[in-house]
């Protein structure tokens, strides 16, 4: 018989994304399974005005150094793998325990049915505090973006 894995399931409402990225990171290194749900709901701080500014020059206006006029996307548009990468770019480049390591990390976008009824952890270190500070969330970002995309 097959023993059942420890997965930690994390619900990404209210959390920035930076610091639970790096939470996560150290977790995966650790051996946990972890899976990441509402990825749409996850902080980004600062004026969304410029955060939207910054992410567009990274998907529309990116050009390669090799062939300056191929143009294209070079980052992920949708929350769920866009979190994903900011969890890659926190692990080990060079050794395949990095690899190993992101294989364990699943991260969606809403609740998945199987994990509707699964005990959902926050993480206090990663949660959004002062409301001073201006944000927009990775589900926001998408939307001003793709509708950027059909204007332009």
């Amino acid at each position: 018989m097959a023993t059942q894995e420890k997965v930690i399931v994390i619900d990404g409402a209210g959390h920035i994304a930076g610091r639970l990225a790096s939470v996560i990171a150290k977790e995966l290194l650790k051996g946990e399974k972890i899976v990441v749900v509402n990825a749409e709901k996850i902080i980004l701080t600062g004026k969304p005005q410029r955060v939207v500014e910054k992410y567009s020059k990274r998907w529309v206006e990116w050009k390669t150094y090799y062939n300056p006029d191929m143009r294209g996307p070079k980052y992920p548009k949708t929350p769920d793998r866009l979190f994903k990468r900011m969890v890659r770019g926190m692990l080990p480049k060079e050794k395949a325990m990095g690899r190993e390591a992101l294989k364990r990390l699943y991260v969606y976008i809403g609740t998945p049915s199987e994990y509707a009824d699964a005990n959902k952890v926050k993480i206090p270190a990663a949660l959004y505090k002062n409301e001073l500070v201006p944000y927009i969330t990775l589900g926001e970002l998408y939307k001003s973006l793709t509708n950027k995309d059909i204007e332009g």
